[in-house]
């Protein structure tokens, strides 16, 4: 599956190099948003059945601390690449990409366990259906968790370009330095921090500080007075949903027992859901007037914080009465 879904990216990448009509263009990225819907889930239960129950956080935080490094040098590369042409970035990506599509034939060795195989059984079902399935499962609040981070998170970003341009007449090179230090911060984190605070607190606990922090983050942000406030606080909430993401990813894997494969599906197809909606949301808001993307963000996390504590509290009941 892992490179079933290079393979769809890398198509992806060649087919926008070398067309220039908008709907070949388009049906390009269909190619490469189906690509990445078979990679990223695979890549998630491929952790999950070559770690240890204790080594699962420590191999999610790595795998997210790649692929924030790709987001934050990814761009810087491509910016210098286009000197050499407009599409020459997508070439290289192509390339890279193919190069990646090698290795893992020849290198990466298949994971083929009773887990993954029983989530094979489930591509029959329709996504609707599989969505409706997930609801009953014990890991469908850190589900919900995952969406509303992923709406919050792109909400965030799509606006915060204009916002600091309406709001402190930044300059593009002051939003790109807010936007690559907040991808190095997510880099360290996931690579140095995840793991640790894990081991010492759990999951459960680490969801609902840092979760906190991001609805503090968010609230903070509706008072920030100047860029370099607003630089900071957004900093605390790019801080935050670094922690959470692999923390979730390794929530759900360990509650999913034989099911990775699914599970990890479900868990990109929330993800995917919040970050189309998250966007669409804020675009819409922010014309109504520039606040309301970050409060609606704000109230958001401040649900789903209760809805976690009340899910906590019925989990601890149920094992007590076990």
């Amino acid at each position: 599956m892992i490179i079933y879904g290079l393979v769809g990216l890398t198509l992806s990448m060649f087919i926008f190099y070398a067309v220039n009509s908008i709907w070949l263009l388009y049906a390009s990225r269909i190619i490469g948003g189906i690509g990445a819907a078979l990679l990223i889930p695979a890549i998630f239960a491929y952790v999950a059945d070559i770690t240890t129950f204790d080594q699962r956080a420590k191999g999610n935080s790595l795998v997210s601390a790649a692929m924030s490094l790709g987001i934050v040098v990814g761009p810087g590369i491509g910016g210098f690449l286009a000197d050499f042409g407009l599409k020459f970035p997508f070439l290289i990506s192509a390339l890279v990409s193919l190069s990646a599509v090698v290795f893992s034939i020849f290198v990466l060795k298949e994971s083929e366990t009773a887990q993954v195989a029983q989530s094979m059984d489930a591509k029959t079902e329709t996504m609707i259906r599989k969505i409706a399935l997930s609801v009953k499962m014990p890991y469908f609040i850190p589900l919900i968790i995952t969406l509303v981070m992923s709406f919050g998170l792109m909400a965030y970003e799509s606006v915060i370009g204009l916002y600091l341009d309406n709001q402190f007449n930044s300059s593009p090179k002051d939003i790109a330095v807010m936007v690559t230090a907040t991808g190095i911060v997510s880099v360290i984190v996931q690579l140095f921090v995840v793991d640790r605070i894990v081991q010492r607190f759990g999951e459960v606990k680490v969801l609902n500080i840092f979760i906190s922090v991001a609805a503090i983050g968010f609230l903070l942000s509706l008072f920030a007075t100047s860029y370099l406030i607003f630089f900071l606080i957004s900093l605390i909430i790019f801080l935050s949903t670094s922690i959470l993401r692999p923390v979730l990813n390794t929530l759900i894997s360990k509650m999913a027992g034989n099911e990775q494969g699914f599970a990890m599906g479900m868990n990109n197809a929330y993800m995917s859901i919040g970050n189309v909606l998250g966007p669409t949301l804020a675009g819409m808001m922010y014309d109504v007037h520039i606040t309301y993307p970050f409060m609606l963000g704000l109230i958001l996390l401040f649900i789903t914080l209760m809805i976690t504590m009340a899910w906590q509290k019925r989990s601890l009941h149920a094992k007590a009465l076990s």
